[in-house]
């Protein structure tokens, strides 16, 4: 089936690029000698986890307990959570998956900690923790040192829990206004945690983890570090319009949406039929990520979503109405594909036009 023959709005995955994107990351990680291990967040999708695997990654990072069970019902066996869990049902759910696959997750509090050792009492194996790291994004993690060392040695009182080492997400980088920029905060956070982990090291805990995450800087190609054991992005399985930004390209976008124009109003006013439901109403407004309108129009040059309602999409442009029909489908890059991944049940792969395999996104809608 050619993919113009699938009903809209569907997510379509270039299989070319997509595959471009695994090997070319999988291959600066082999360059200097770090684990990958991919955050799929971005695609929640086993059979794309699998295949991350295949080319050579050691595991896979997810964001949710939810997504965890998923992906090992699928048979992926070694999974981070990169996200603090916290609640007595999740880590006893943790503590489930533990006794058939290699599962670890981030804390950064003692009373994670205590938790922790409550629920995995009497567990065959204890609970394996990376502590998160705040190196400028201004979300989760440690910020003082003293914190830092208090709660390792909580975790040193424990006898159900083990420090296996430390993570950090850049996301701030992508708020750099060039390149220049994203390397000087990619440097500080990779340093910052590093610091932490010396420390650790210092304390008798040296981590056999030393974890960071975030896209635009590999595809940079920035240098990596010695004492970094691993790296975690996730968006660049596929890319998006704001990450194209950052490399000045849309040709390593390989996903986009397949909607329909339903109505042109007037003279310059298209209408298609995705809204907020499809592509959602994100943007990113700073730095070298920003983007314009809701989506970009993959066909053509310059071409944006000006608005969305829940289930239409609004595009002002005179140039582009004279060139469509009512019928006619397009294809949106979305500003940022991991929300976008989650509002679909399947996925269809696409090779030089024709659809080779429609792939079910299990991991939507898990978000506990």
């Amino acid at each position: 089936m050619n993919y113009f023959e699938i009903d809209t709005p569907a997510l379509l995955i270039d299989r070319e690029i997509m595959m471009d994107n695994l090997r070319s990351m999988q291959n600066y990680a082999n360059e200097y000698n770090v684990h990958l291990r991919p955050h799929t967040k971005t695609h929640k999708m086993p059979t794309l986890a699998k295949l991350q695997e295949e080319l050579g990654a050691v595991g896979i990072t997810v964001a949710k307990v939810g997504e965890a069970e998923v992906m090992a019902k699928n048979g992926l066996k070694n999974i981070f959570i990169a996200n603090e869990i916290v609640g007595k049902s999740k880590v006893e759910r943790i503590r489930k998956l533990a006794e058939t696959i290699d599962i670890s997750f981030g804390i950064d509090n003692p009373y994670q900690v205590n938790q922790i050792e409550e629920v995995f009492e009497g567990a065959e194996k204890k609970a394996q923790v990376l502590v998160e790291i705040e190196v400028g994004e201004q979300r989760s993690g440690i910020i003082e040192e003293s914190d830092f060392r208090a709660l390792l040695e909580a975790v040193k009182a424990c006898k159900n829990v083990e420090f296996r080492g430390v993570f950090s997400h850049d996301g701030h980088s992508y708020k750099a206004e060039n390149i220049d920029e994203c390397k000087e905060l990619y440097l500080e956070s990779v340093n910052r945690t590093l610091h932490f982990a010396k420390i650790a090291e210092e304390m008798g805990l040296k981590p056999k983890v030393v974890s960071i995450g975030s896209t635009p800087p590999f595809m940079l190609n920035f240098e990596i570090p010695n004492g970094v054991t691993e790296i975690r992005p996730g968006t660049y399985i596929f890319m998006d319009s704001s990450q194209s930004n950052v490399i000045g390209t849309y040709d390593r976008c390989a996903a986009t949406v397949l909607t329909t124009v339903i109505s042109k109003p007037t003279k310059e006013r298209v209408i298609t039929d995705v809204g907020a439901k499809g592509i959602t109403a994100q943007t990113r407004s700073i730095g070298h990520t920003a983007t314009k309108g809701l989506g970009r129009i993959k066909e053509f040059d310059d071409v944006y979503v000006h608005g969305v309602f829940d289930e239409h999409a609004i595009i002002y442009n005179e140039s582009f109405s004279k060139q469509v029909y009512i019928g006619d489908k397009v294809q949106i890059i979305p500003n940022h594909i991991c929300p976008v991944c989650n509002l679909y049940e399947k996925a269809y792969l696409i090779s030089e036009g024709e659809v080779v395999q429609e792939i079910a996104i299990d991991c939507r809608a898990k978000l506990q």
